[in-house]
């Protein structure tokens, strides 16, 4: 993080999920991260499944 750049692995994004955001959320959550990222409005529902499946 010397440059102010934070990497942010995989690992770190499940322990996240996990530990602080209720499960009935992940979906909606998702669905907002790939918007953010992407700037695309219409998103796959199997991308979605995907990152939200445990």
């Amino acid at each position: 993080m010397a440059d102010g750049h934070l990497d942010v692995s995989a690992f770190d994004c499940d322990i996240l999920r996990t530990a602080f955001i209720p499960e009935d959320q992940w979906r909606t959550l998702a669905a907002s991260l790939i918007r953010d990222l992407t700037g695309h409005e219409d998103i796959d529902p199997d991308m979605l499944d995907w990152i939200t499946r445990k």
